[in-house]
């Protein structure tokens, strides 16, 4: 079979950030023990699994990052990628934790932006994923300025307490495509909003090339873990940008006989936080496939 290997894929610097932090902290034996992370330091299991052979503990569930952080009396708290909010940082401080704080740099501006934003009286929009820990620790830092939404009906309900200084920004690993849908209802909705669409250029990019180099692909593999929001918008991209059959996967041992049979070229990318290695494997076996 013949495989288009979509580049850029696979980890982006704020992965590879986070991760080089996280094992440098736990190689240190100065480093308090236990050593947590609240939550998931990117999503991708295999980096999860990796971080617990260093006797990193990563603490996994739906609560919020305030809830998770309840749990731990001492040791080292990371805060992963994704950020967290100022609360949580001051609650970590206050109990006495080494805190390690491995935030990406894109998702640093957008709390700057809405904090800054905040002390002007702005009231923000903030497109994001509903449950998602990236919006948490952004919406923390003005709790009274920022309304998330998700979609349009979000925004058919959506109340404000004031219009006349109004800001939007977004989740950074969301769609381009799909954002900036819902950025013009909003702009329709309130017309003199100042709009700040915040999603990051490794994931800018890889979109980009997800629906601009599958082109002879009679099916597309998107590599990634089910909890990520960009490998999620990845397959989303491929299936209504350039409405070709797309599978997200988890490994090479998800792909089914009935995916591949009958076709001849298959196209591959991968989320931003999923490892080479599995991404490699499944273009091998891709490339020794035939019917």
């Amino acid at each position: 079979m013949k495989v288009i290997s979509v580049t850029p894929r696979g980890y982006c610097h704020g992965v590879v950030n986070a991760v080089e932090i996280a094992k440098k902290t736990a190689s240190n034996p100065d480093t308090p023990r236990p050593i947590y992370i609240l939550g998931q330091l990117v999503h991708n299991h295999y980096i999860v699994e990796e971080l617990e052979k260093y006797g990193v503990i990563s603490l996994e569930n739906s609560s919020s990052r305030a809830e998770l952080l309840a749990d731990i009396s001492k040791g080292t708290v990371i805060f992963t990628a994704h950020g967290v909010s100022p609360q949580v940082k001051e609650a970590a401080k206050a109990k006495g934790l080494n805190c390690v704080d491995t935030t990406c740099s894109d998702v640093e501006k957008t709390h700057l932006l809405i904090k800054e934003l905040a002390a002007k009286d702005f009231d923000i929009i903030y497109i994001g994923k509903k449950g998602h820990p990236e919006p948490e620790g952004c919406i923390g830092e003005a709790p009274n300025h920022v309304f998330l939404i998700q979609d349009e009906k979000d925004l058919e309900f959506l109340v404000l307490p004031q219009t006349e200084r109004l800001a939007l920004t977004t989740q950074t690993t969301l769609s381009r495509w799909d954002t900036s849908a819902l950025v013009e209802k909003v702009k329709q909705k309130y017309p003199n909003i100042k709009i700040h669409v915040d999603i990051c250029l490794a994931t800018q990019q890889r979109q980009d090339a997800a629906a601009t180099q599958t082109g002879d692909a009679e099916v597309v593999f998107v590599v990634g873990d089910i909890h990520s929001s960009n490998t999620n918008r990845l397959a989303e991209v491929v299936r209504n940008q350039v409405h070709k059959t797309v599978y997200l996967i988890d490994s090479v041992n998800d792909i089914k006989p009935e995916m591949v049979s009958g076709k001849k070229t298959a196209a591959v990318t991968s989320g931003a936080s999923t490892p080479t290695n599995v991404t490699r494997e499944v273009i091998k076996y891709l490339e020794g496939y035939s019917d």
